[in-house]
């Protein structure tokens, strides 16, 4: 190997290393800016398919509501229940029936949303820390 003698100062030097760091720092700054753009955007896809899969979910909901009613009013029929009441009374039931359990679930989702904290208090607790060791060293 071959000793290779750099006549720069060390202020040259410096100024050098200052440079190739602040250049690398930016470099690394531009490849999570475009990673975190290429997350997003394959996030985003992810989404918009998902929220596709919930329409076609509400409309098979739907269908098969329908259904339910259709089915209920028949056998209501079977019982001698005249059409148009059993209609109406199956719609009734099938409607309660679904009235219920979106009560339900919807209570349990308030009920959780209130005792589950929102607060960030780990990274609370990690930043004033870290604050109070900056704190030291400057003193």
């Amino acid at each position: 190997m071959a000793n290779h003698r750099d006549d720069r100062s060390l202020t040259e030097l410096m100024t050098g290393l200052v440079a190739d760091i602040s250049g690398l720092f930016r470099k690394e700054i531009d490849l999570a800016k475009a990673e975190a753009s290429e997350n997003l955007n394959r996030a985003l896809g992810g989404v918009e398919i998902l929220l596709v899969g919930l329409v076609f979910a509400i409309g098979a909901i739907g269908v098969l509501l329908t259904a339910a009613v259709n089915g209920l009013a028949a056998f209501l029929v079977a019982r001698n229940i005249a059409e148009p009441s059993a209609d109406t009374l199956a719609a009734l039931i099938v409607g309660v029936i679904v009235a219920l359990l979106a009560w339900a679930m919807v209570a349990r989702g308030i009920s959780t949303l209130r005792g589950s904290s929102l607060k960030l208090d780990k990274t609370t607790t990690s930043l004033r820390r870290d604050v109070d060791v900056v704190k030291e060293r400057v003193q």
